[in-house]
C-alpha cells in the first residue's frame, strides 16, 4: 500500500481518497452516528455486525484514509508478526525492531503466524481493535482486504524478508539473497569442489529461490553442470538440514561440499555428517547462511553468508515510523548487502589439485565481503 494517505489516483466510481470524505459523511451515508463510524475505525467490538459491515463497505467504496499525524505519540505499540518466535533467527529480528522502537518510546507486541504466509482472521480483527502505531511482518504478506483495512485506519506496514514478490507499492526490506547464494557456492568451487550440493529453504519462498539461483549461476560460470540430484528443499530448520543432509551424504557419488540455505540447516547437516562418520571440513565442506551468533561456536566454526538480520529489522522499523509520521520512503524496496564470512568449516577436497586444473580457465577471486 502507499505510504502516503493522500497518494493514489481516484478509481472509477469512487470519490478521490480523503477529498470531501469525512467521518460525518460516512455516518450520514451509512445512516449511523459519527461515534459509531469512529468505533468501526478504531476496531471497537460494541458495534452490530450488520452495521459494521455497512460502514466497512463505505470505507472501502470511498477509499477513506485516516490521515497520519506529523508527530509520533510515545507509548504506542508496533505489531511484529513473525512466522515463528522460538528460533535464533527470530530473536535477531526482534532485537532489531525493539532497539529502534524503544528509542522512539514505543513498545513491541509479538505475534506468531505459525508458518502461514498471510496472518489469520483473528490477527486481522485484533489489529484493528488494538490500533497499533504500525505493523511489521516477517516472511509474511497481507491480502488486499487486510491492506485496505490497515490503510483506512492510517496504520502503515512494512514487510521484512518477503516470502513472495511484494507488490510495487508494498514497502519491504530484504537482503541480497541471490548474491549470497553466488558467493557461498563460488567459495566452495574456488577451493576445488566440483560436486557441490545445496539444501534450500521452502521452494515457494522468495529468498530460498533467490539463493538457489545464485548457486546455479556460480556453477554455470565455473563450467560445472547443475545436477538436480544434488538439490534439496528444506524448511530453514535444523531438522530439515539433518534429513536432507543425510540423503545427500548417502548418495553413491556424494557431494564433497554442501551449501546449506540457513545456519540452522547447517547445524542439522553437521549432525548428519557426524552420524555417518564424516569429518568437517576434511571429508565435507559446509557453508551456512545468516551468520547467527551460534555460527562461530559450532565445531568447527561455520563458514557462512552474513545476512544483516538486525540491520534489516532496524531499517524496517525506521521506515514504518517515518511512514506513520506521513513521510514517503525514498525507496519502498530496499535490499541490504550480504557478505561471506570464512571460518573453519570449509577446506579443499582431497582431489583439489585435479579439480583446480580442470577449472583453471574459470578461476574466480574469493572475497570475504561482497557489496
Amino acid at each position: 500500500m502507499s505510504a502516503s494517505p493522500t497518494q493514489g489516483n481516484p478509481r472509477k466510481g469512487r470519490t478521490p481518497r480523503n477529498q470531501g470524505i469525512t467521518i460525518a459523511l460516512l455516518a450520514q451515508e451509512a445512516g449511523v452516528s459519527v461515534p459509531t463510524v469512529s468505533k468501526v475505525l478504531n476496531g471497537r467490538t460494541d458495534v452490530a455486525p450488520q452495521t459494521r459491515a455497512r460502514v466497512e463497505a463505505l470505507i472501502t467504496k470511498h477509499g477513506y484514509r485516516r490521515r497520519v499525524g506529523a508527530s509520533l505519540q510515545r507509548g504506542g505499540v508496533i505489531d511484529l508478526v513473525l512466522h515463528e518466535l522460538d528460533s535464533a533467527w527470530a530473536i535477531e529480528v526482534i532485537r532489531g525492531v525493539e532497539r529502534v522502537a524503544r528509542s522512539e518510546g514505543l513498545t513491541l507486541a509479538l505475534f506468531q503466524s505459525d508458518g502461514r504466509r498471510t496472518p489469520d482472521r483473528g490477527w486481522s480483527a485484533g489489529v484493528l481493535a488494538r490500533n497499533p502505531t504500525a505493523v511489521i511482518l516477517v516472511l509474511s504478506e497481507l491480502d488486499a482486504g487486510q491492506q485496505e483495512r490497515l490503510a483506512s485506519r492510517g496504520i502503515p506496514f512494512v514487510v521484512v524478508d518477503p516470502a513472495g514478490e511484494p507488490g510495487p507499492e508494498v514497502p519491504s526490506i530484504g537482503s541480497a539473497n541471490w548474491n549470497g547464494g553466488l558467493v557461498a557456492t563460488r567459495h566452495l568451487i574456488e577451493l576445488g569442489h566440483r560436486r557441490v550440493g545445496v539444501i534450500c529453504g521452502p521452494s515457494g519462498v522468495l529468498p530460498s529461490r533467490a539463493r538457489l539461483d545464485g548457486y546455479r549461476t556460480a556453477l554455470e560460470t565455473a563450467g560445472l553442470e547443475y545436477d538436480d540430484k544434488l538439490v534439496r528443499f528444506g524448511d530453514f530448520h535444523v531438522e530439515g538440514g539433518y534429513e536432507n543432509g543425510s540423503e545427500l551424504l548417502r548418495l553413491p557419488d556424494r557431494p564433497s561440499a554442501i551449501f546449506a540455505g540457513s545456519d540452522l540447516q547447517a547445524l542439522g547437516l553437521f549432525e548428519a555428517a557426524r552420524q555417518l562418520g564424516l569429518r568437517i571440513p576434511e571429508d565435507l565442506s559446509v557453508v551456512g547462511y545468516d551468520d547467527l551468533p551460534i555460527a562461530r561456536w559450532t565445531g568447527p566454526p561455520l563458514t557462512t553468508v552474513r545476512q544483516p538480520l538486525m540491520e534489516m529489522a532496524e531499517a524496517a522499523t525506521r521506515m514504518v515510523i517515518a511512514m506513520r509520521r506521513g513521510e514517503r520512503p525514498p525507496n519502498v524496496r530496499l535490499d541490504l548487502a550480504t557478505r561471506l564470512v570464512i571460518r573453519q568449516s570449509t577446506a579443499p577436497p582431497a582431489d583439489a589439485d585435479a579439480a583446480r586444473e580442470k577449472l583453471s580457465e574459470k578461476r574466480m577471486v574469493v572475497s570475504e565481503e561482497v557489496v
